[in-house]
C-alpha cells in the first residue's frame, strides 16, 4: 500500500505552521477539530497527513556533509560551502537547525491536533480497533518527533538537567511562548508516550507504518543514547528474534527499494507526493529526492554529483563487501593513486550509491530502523559492561556476526585490548554501514570520546577550506536554537546552547 498525499481539509486542519515561531501556530479561520475529526475515517487522513512531515534527508544531508563522509565533487558549483556546513560552521542562522526544529515542531503541532481530535470521536464497535491503532501510531510519532529534536539540541543526552526542545502534548495557542524543556521532562513524556501506543497498537507487517516494532526499535534507540543499557540489550534483542541480516543479495534489494529485508520502518517515498521533487541542492533546507542531496541528475557519474564519497571513508570500504557495492556506485573512477594524481577531483570520482532511485532517479525510500542498528546497539550496550571479547554474547562476537553478513563468508573474530577499541570499532562499523542514513554527527557527538574517533577528512578533502578535523568535544556536536526562534520567543533567548551566544 502507498502513502499517498492526503489533500484535505484535515490535512490543513493539523498542518498550519508559522514561519516565525515553532509555537506560534494558531491562525484565523482555522477548522476545529470537532470540525476537521468526525468519525474514524477522517482520523486515518489526518495520521496520513502528520507522516507526510516527516522526512529524514535534510538529516542525511547535514550528517554526511558536516562530518567526514563526503567530500565535494567535480560537479560541485557551491553547494554545501556556501551555508559553511562543509567548513564547520554552525550558528543561528543555519539552515540545518532551522530545519531541524521546524520539522519536528510542525510533526508534533501535527500530531497533537490528530490526538485531540481522536477525542471528540467514538468510534463504532467495528471500528474500535481501528481507532486505537490510529490513536498509537499517533502517540508513537509524537515520541519520535521529541526525541528528535533532543538528538540535535540538547548538549548531552544522558543528563536529565540538560535543555531539549519543548514539551509539546497540547495544541497551543497563538498567545503561547514557551521555554525549553529538560532532557528529564521531555524523555517522562516520550516513555509514556510509547507505553501507551504500545498498549493501542495492532500487529503491523508494513514497515511504512508504526507498528509495535517501532516502539521497540526506538526504545532501543533511546535507551542507547542515554546509556542505559540494560533496557537497550532488553528491546535489541526482541527486535533480533524476529528479524534476520539481510543476505547480501537482499541488502543490495533493499536500497533498492526491492526488498523490506531487515527494515523494522521507513518512510515511503513515490512519484507524486510532496517529497516528489529536487530540494535545496547543498543547503540541507526542504525536502526531497534523497539522492539529490548529493547529484543533480542521477547517481552515476554522468549525473552531476556534486558531492562525492569522502576518501577517508572510502579508504575504510573493503571491495569485497555487499556495502560497497551499494555504497559506490559502479560508474565511479577510482584512482589507486589519487594522492599523487595530476587532477585528484577529475580522476578520482567516487559517486554516491545509495540512493539511485526507485521509481525515478534519486528518489527512495528512507530508512529509520533497521535490524542492523539493533545489532550494533547490543554491542554497544556489551562493550559499556565490559562484555568485550568472546565467541558468543560480546561485543566481538556481534561484529563478527554482522561482518560474515556483509561478506558472505566467515571473518576474523576480533580482539580488543579495552574498552576504548571495542567503542572505536562499533563506530567504524557504524560509519560503514549507516553512511548517508543521517547517524554520523549524532554517533561522534555521543560516542566519538570514547571510542578515540572524530571527524578527519583525507587532507586533498579539506584543501579547500582547511577544515579536516572536528574533535566530538566540539560545541557544534550541539545545534543552536535557530535565530527564528530566538527572535519571535522571548521565553527561550536565554536559553541558547553553549557556544552560539
Amino acid at each position: 500500500m502507498k502513502i499517498k498525499n492526503i489533500i484535505s481539509v484535515f490535512i490543513c486542519a493539523i498542518a498550519l505552521w508559522s514561519c516565525n515561531d515553532a509555537i506560534d501556530i494558531e491562525q484565523p479561520g482555522r477548522l476545529g477539530p470537532e470540525q476537521a475529526f468526525q468519525n474514524v475515517e477522517d482520523l486515518n487522513s489526518g495520521i496520513l497527513g502528520v507522516y507526510n512531515i516527516y522526512d529524514t534527508s535534510p538529516e542525511v544531508q547535514f550528517n554526511a556533509v558536516f562530518t567526514d563522509e563526503l567530500s565535494i565533487g567535480f560537479d560541485n558549483g557551491g553547494q554545501g560551502l556556501g551555508n559553511g556546513e562543509y567548513g564547520f560552521l554552525l550558528n543561528a542562522a543555519s539552515s540545518a537547525p532551522a530545519q531541524q526544529w521546524l520539522t519536528y515542531h510542525a510533526a508534533l503541532n501535527a500530531v497533537n491536533r490528530v490526538i485531540e481530535g481522536a477525542s471528540f470521536i467514538t468510534p463504532d464497535a467495528d471500528e474500535q480497533s481501528r481507532y486505537n491503532n490510529i490513536l498509537g501510531q499517533a502517540y508513537a510519532l509524537r515520541a519520535f518527533a521529541h526525541f528528535q529534536i533532543i538528538t540535535y539540541f540538547s548538549t548531552d543526552y544522558t543528563d536529565d538537567n540538560a535543555l531539549a526542545g519543548f514539551l509539546v502534548d497540547f495544541v497551543p495557542t497563538a498567545d503561547q511562548f514557551l521555554p525549553r524543556s529538560t532532557n528529564g521532562e521531555v524523555f517522562t513524556l516520550i516513555n509514556e508516550d510509547l507505553t501507551t501506543a504500545a498498549n493501542l497498537l495492532t500487529d503491523e507487517d508494513n514497515a511504512t507504518f508504526v507498528s509495535q516494532d517501532f516502539v521497540t526499535a526506538l526504545n532501543a534507540r533511546i535507551a542507547a543514547y542515554r546509556q542505559q543499557y540494560a533496557q537497550a540489550i532488553t528491546a535489541a534483542d526482541e527486535l533480533l528474534a524476529k528479524y534476520d541480516l539481510p543476505t547480501r543479495d537482499e541488502y543490495i534489494d533493499v536500497f533498492l527499494d526491492a526488498s523490506n529485508a531487515g527494515i523494522i520502518f521507513k518512510l515511503e517515498r513515490t512519484i507524486g507526493d510532496d517529497h516528489d521533487r529536487q530540494a535545496q541542492t547543498g543547503s540541507g533546507f526542504g525536502a526531497g529526492w534523497v539522492g539529490a542531496n548529493f547529484a543533480f541528475v542521477d547517481g552515476t557519474i554522468d549525473g552531476s554529483p556534486y558531492f562525492e564519497i569522502g576518501r577517508s571513508l572510502f579508504n575504510e570500504i573493503d571491495p569485497a563487501d555487499v556495502r560497497y557495492d551499494v555504497l559506490v556506485n559502479e560508474t565511479s573512477l577510482i584512482s589507486p593513486n589519487y594522492q599523487t594524481t595530476a587532477d585528484f577531483r577529475r580522476d578520482d570520482i567516487l559517486v554516491v550509491g545509495k540512493y539511485p532511485g526507485n521509481e525515478k532517479p534519486l528518489l527512495n525510500d528512507l530508512k529509520i530502523f533497521r535490524i542492523a542498528e539493533m545489532l550494533l546497539i547490543k554491542a554497544e550496550a556489551l562493550a559499556a559492561q565490559g562484555n568485550i571479547n568472546g565467541a558468543a554474547n560480546s561485543t566481538a562476537a556481534l561484529i563478527k556476526e554482522l561482518r560474515d553478513a556483509r561478506f558472505g563468508s566467515p571473518q576474523p573474530l576480533p580482539v580488543y585490548t579495552d574498552q576504548q577499541e571495542a567503542f572505536g570499532d562499533i563506530l567504524d562499523e557504524r560509519r560503514i554501514e549507516f553512511a548517508f542514513e543521517g547517524h554520523r554527527w549524532k554517533d561522534l557527538k555521543r560516542l566519538g570520546v570514547r571510542g578515540n574517533r572524530r571527524i578527519e577528512r583525507d587532507p586533498l578533502d579539506c584543501e579547500v577550506n582547511d577544515a579536516c578535523i572536528l574533535e566530538p568535544t566540539d560545541f557544534r556536536f550541539t545545534m543552536p536554537i535557530p535565530l527564528t526562534e530566538l527572535n519571535a520567543n522571548p521565553n527561550i533567548r536565554d536559553q541558547q546552547n553553549p557556544g552560539y551566544n
